[in-house]
């Protein structure tokens, strides 16, 4: 087994929405308006090792997104910490996040955005690794050809704007911006989840032969449990800022433990199995703002009993390499 390379020690991450002036105005009125807090991330703790790719599942709104901007550097935890080997990923420094290294890059899930639309492709690949000293710039044209080249584009495109692509060549531009850095950790963020089916397989494809020939390790988020399935070790699922479960893929696949997991494959319509009735999960999903008491997922969960709604589960072992934060694992619900 390898070593541990990222290291998440019960992170928590909250965001304060302060009342406008003109709701601080009616609050003196009477109206009765408070700080409201959003608890996007709560007590997670998580380590990937060195060549791992873990997934990141879970329903939109339940954290997975801000938990890999953690990682990357981009916000600062309100608690807890996150190593990566062995050292701190950013410092908060007055209202601004400083990200203390460049050997975590992040994709984002949408590459039009994502990309400067006013700077040449060239431009935005070979920047970073100027900036940090990784190439010298006169050097770095020819470094950029070969980075766009080991993505599946044509070097000569380094010319060009990003409107001049289509989705799925601006996510190969996105990777090839990312590991222009040469980073020893991707956070990949719904790197396909805006791309057709034929593209989604493409960049996919593309990012198990890069995974195979660099040896990188990932952070790989989605709502998408088949597309996990094909590229992940591990897999965490994530519930409203919390992991429920984490588990080898092979096992979490043949017999998700946590209701809420369950519950995920079962929504999930299956071509050549049969008759099969699809079955949404229950309910919506509440609200970060004002989270449910104990168990996030007892309001939507059919096992759920009194002991759900005011104690908080443990993610606990539950087999050999594996987790799970449900009180059926202990004795019950009662």
């Amino acid at each position: 087994m390898s070593a541990a390379l990222l290291d998440i020690d019960h992170v928590s991450k909250r965001f304060i929405k302060r009342p406008s002036i003109g709701e601080r105005i009616a609050g003196l009125l009477g109206a009765g308006r408070t700080t409201e807090i959003v608890r996007a991330v709560s007590d997670v703790s998580l380590t990937v090792r060195k060549g791992e790719v873990v997934g990141l599942v879970g329903e939109s709104g339940c954290g997975k997104s801000t938990l890999g901007r953690i990682v990357a550097g981009i916000y600062t935890p309100s608690d807890g910490k996150v190593l990566f080997d062995k050292g701190p990923v950013a410092r908060e420094k007055g209202r601004r996040t400083d990200k203390l290294t460049t050997r975590i890059q992040m994709v984002h899930q949408d590459p039009f955005s994502s990309l400067n639309p006013r700077m040449r492709i060239g431009d935005t690949v070979g920047e970073g690794p100027v900036a940090h000293r990784i190439v010298r710039a006169r050097d770095a044209d020819a470094y950029v050809a070969n980075t766009l080249e080991r993505v599946g584009l044509d070097p000569s495109y380094r010319r060009r704007f990003p409107h001049q692509f289509s989705g799925g060549q601006r996510q190969r531009i996105a990777i090839a911006r990312a590991l222009a850095m040469k980073p020893d950790l991707l956070v990949l963020d719904e790197p396909v989840a805006s791309l057709d089916v034929s593209i989604q397989a493409q960049v996919l494809n593309l990012f198990m032969d890069l995974r195979r020939d660099l040896d990188l390790t990932a952070i790989f988020i989605s709502h998408d449990l088949g597309v996990v399935r094909h590229v992940s070790d591990r897999v965490a699922i994530m519930y409203l800022g919390r992991i429920v479960e984490l588990a080898p893929t092979p096992e979490l696949y043949a017999a998700p433990n946590h209701p809420y997991t369950r519950a995920l494959f079962e929504s999930v319509p299956r071509v050549g199995v049969g008759r099969k009735n699809f079955r949404p999960i229950a309910g919506e999903i509440p609200s970060p703002l004002h989270p449910p008491a104990g168990c996030h997922f007892h309001p939507r969960c059919p096992f759920a009993g009194p002991r759900c709604r005011h104690e908080v589960p443990a993610l606990l072992p539950v087999g050999e390499g594996r987790l799970s934060a449900c009180h059926l694992n202990t004795g019950g619900t009662g």
